[in-house]
C-alpha cells in the first residue's frame, strides 16, 4: 500500500472511490481532468487505463472483461476484438491503437489516480468554417471545457466566419462585408483555435482516423465535425457558364455581381424564393433593372399560400421590380458574355446580369467519400453523430428523421446538442424542427407555420387588408390549428407556433387568434 498523501499532493493524485466499490476483475469510469478513466482491480492491484477504446471509437473499457493473455494481465475491448495491458495500455493486437496507462495508489482505504501533468488534449477538426460549425464552436466554448480540446478549423472561404443571412444588405450597399463578419481571424488566435481559411478538407481516412485538406495538410482528429452545409443549384441550361451568371451564396457571389451591378444595366434573377426575392431587392436598390423569373404562380410557395405570395408580389413590384411567373427558361444567350434569357415559349429578356437562385441542397461530398451514411444530407441521430461514433455532423448538410435544415433556429439547437455530446456531457437530445418559418423579406415580415393546404376536412379564418398589406390566415382541423400564414403584421406568430407545436384545442379562444392581445389593447 502506498503512503498516505502528503500535504501538496491532491492535485496531482485524484480520487475515484473507495476500495470496497471496486468489485475484483470488473471496471468502473471515472473523469480525471475532464477525461474518462477506466479504473481496474484484479488480485488487490489497482490499474487505470483510458476509458476511449480506439478500435470502436467509444468510451467503453471499462465495461470490459480482464484476464491474462500472452502472460500479461489485460482487459478486452467489448465491442472491437482488441486486448490491452493493464499495466501500460499497450494493445497486444496492434499497438497502434494502444491507449494511455495511469500510475494508481490506494491511501486511506480510497483509490486514487496520478493525473499526468498534461494530459494529452481531444483533438477536435471542424470541416467548415461556416455559421453553424462555429456556433457549435462557440457552445463548447461556453461549456468551460475549451483547455480540453486542440480544435482546428478548416474552411473553404480565404476569410472568417461571417453572417450569410446578411449578405443581402452587402449587395444592397447598405452594409459593408466587414460589417457581417462573426469571427475575424484574431478571434480564433485569441482563443488557441487553428484556422486554416482557403484550405477545405477533401478526404477524411476514419481508419486512421485523419484528414487531408487541399494543400495536402494532414490533420489527425478524435473528434471530427462536419459541417459543409449546402451547395447552390444551378440549373443545367445552355450558356450557364458564362461570365455574369452567378449564384447567390456568399461574398465572392456578392462581389462578382456588384461587379455587373450599375445604373440601367439590366439584371435577371432565376428563382422566386427567399433568396432570389434578396438578390432582386438589392440590385434594385444598385440601380438595375430587375425581372424575376419563377417557375411556379406564387413566390416562396413553400412559405406563403396564393393571397399572400401575391401581396408580396406586389409590394415588389411597386418597387420597380417586374416578375414573370409560370415561366420556364429554356437558355441563356450569349456568346462571350451573358445577353438575354430565353424562355420555353421563344420570348427572351435582356440581361447584363443572371442570378440563379432556385435552391439549394446538402453538401455532402465529403461524407460520402468517406463512406458515412447518407440520403439527401448525411445522416445523423439525436446527438448529432453520424453512422462514425467519433464524426458528428451538423447544418445544413445534415439529415434528421427525414428532414433537413436551412433555418437559422434549428441549426443553433444543434450546435448546442451537438457540442455538448463531443464534450461528453450531453444529455439533451435534437427532435428535430416544426415547420416554421419567420423571415423579413427585404424588409417586409411574413410567418408561416405548420401545414397551410386545403382540404374537405379544414377551414380557415382570414383577417385581409389590402390597403395595409396586412394578410392573416389560420388553418383549423378538428378544433385545432394545423397551420398558419401571416404577411404584414407578425405579433400572433409565437402563439400560432405553440398552438400548432401542442395541438391546443382553440375552442375557447377562437374568435381571438388573428388579435395579438398587446396590440388589441
Amino acid at each position: 500500500m502506498s503512503p498516505p498523501p502528503q500535504e501538496n499532493d491532491t492535485e496531482r493524485w485524484q480520487t475515484v472511490c473507495a476500495v470496497e466499490d471496486l468489485a475484483c476483475g470488473t471496471g468502473v469510469c471515472a473523469l480525471l481532468s475532464g477525461r474518462q478513466i477506466a479504473v481496474f482491480q484484479v488480485q488487490g492491484q489497482v490499474y487505470a487505463l483510458d476509458n476511449f477504446d480506439p478500435g470502436s471509437r467509444a468510451n467503453v473499457l471499462s465495461r470490459g472483461l480482464t484476464g491474462d493473455l500472452q502472460n500479461e494481465r489485460v482487459v478486452a475491448s467489448p465491442i472491437y476484438k482488441h486486448h490491452f495491458a493493464l499495466s501500460s495500455g499497450r494493445c497486444l493486437e496492434d499497438p497502434t491503437f494502444s491507449v494511455s496507462a495511469y500510475a494508481t495508489r490506494i491511501a486511506d482505504g480510497l483509490v486514487q489516480v496520478e493525473a499526468p501533468r498534461e494530459m494529452r488534449r481531444t483533438r477536435l477538426v471542424v470541416a467548415g468554417n461556416g455559421m453553424a460549425g462555429m456556433r457549435t464552436v462557440e457552445e463548447l466554448l461556453r461549456l468551460g471545457v475549451a483547455d480540453r480540446f486542440q480544435i482546428t478549423v478548416f474552411g473553404a472561404e480565404p476569410r472568417g466566419n461571417y453572417n450569410r443571412i446578411l449578405l443581402s444588405p452587402v449587395l444592397s450597399g447598405e452594409q459593408q462585408a466587414d460589417d457581417i463578419m462573426l469571427h475575424r481571424p484574431g478571434w480564433y488566435t485569441r482563443r488557441g483555435i487553428t484556422l486554416r481559411s482557403g484550405d477545405p478538407i477533401v478526404e477524411i481516412d476514419r481508419k486512421r482516423r485523419i484528414v487531408r485538406s487541399r494543400s495536402g495538410l494532414i490533420a489527425p482528429y478524435d473528434r471530427l465535425l462536419i459541417a459543409t452545409g449546402s451547395d447552390p443549384i444551378v440549373l443545367p441550361l445552355p450558356g450557364k457558364d458564362l461570365p455574369g451568371v452567378v449564384t447567390f451564396r456568399d461574398l465572392d457571389d456578392v462581389g462578382r455581381m456588384l461587379e455587373r451591378a450599375g445604373d440601367d444595366r439590366r439584371a435577371v434573377v432565376i428563382g422566386g424564393g427567399l433568396l432570389g426575392l434578396e438578390a432582386a431587392h438589392g440590385l434594385a436598390l444598385r440601380g438595375m433593372h430587375v425581372t424575376v423569373v419563377h417557375l411556379m404562380d406564387t413566390l416562396m410557395e413553400r412559405q406563403l399560400d396564393a393571397p399572400a405570395g401575391a401581396l408580396l408580389k406586389a409590394a415588389f413590384e411597386k418597387r420597380g421590380i417586374e416578375f414573370r411567373m409560370r415561366a420556364k427558361t429554356r437558355g441563356i444567350v450569349g456568346s462571350d458574355k451573358v445577353t438575354a434569357v430565353e424562355f420555353e415559349n421563344g420570348e427572351t429578356v435582356p440581361a447584363d446580369l443572371v442570378v440563379m437562385a432556385v435552391g439549394v441542397r446538402p453538401n455532402m461530398e465529403l461524407a460520402k467519400r468517406a463512406y458515412l451514411a447518407c440520403d439527401r444530407g448525411i445522416l445523423v441521430d439525436d446527438t448529432l453523430q453520424t453512422y462514425d461514433p467519433s464524426i458528428y455532423a451538423v447544418g445544413e448538410c445534415v439529415q434528421h428523421r427525414r428532414q433537413t435544415f436551412g433555418l437559422v433556429a434549428p441549426l443553433w439547437e444543434q450546435a448546442r446538442i451537438c457540442a455538448q455530446h463531443i464534450a461528453e456531457i450531453g444529455v439533451s437530445r435534437f427532435s428535430g424542427a416544426i415547420n416554421a418559418t419567420q423571415l423579413k423579406v427585404s424588409g417586409i415580415e411574413v410567418f408561416s407555420a405548420g401545414d397551410f393546404s386545403e382540404n374537405a376536412n379544414r377551414e380557415s379564418v382570414v383577417l385581409s387588408d389590402k390597403r395595409r398589406g396586412v394578410y392573416k390566415r389560420v388553418v383549423i382541423e378538428g378544433n385545432k390549428v394545423c397551420g398558419a400564414v401571416l404577411f404584414g403584421d407578425v405579433r400572433e406568430a409565437a402563439k400560432l407556433r405553440e398552438l400548432i407545436a401542442d395541438r391546443t384545442d382553440i375552442g375557447a379562444i377562437r374568435d381571438q387568434l388573428l388579435f395579438d392581445s398587446p396590440a388589441a389593447a
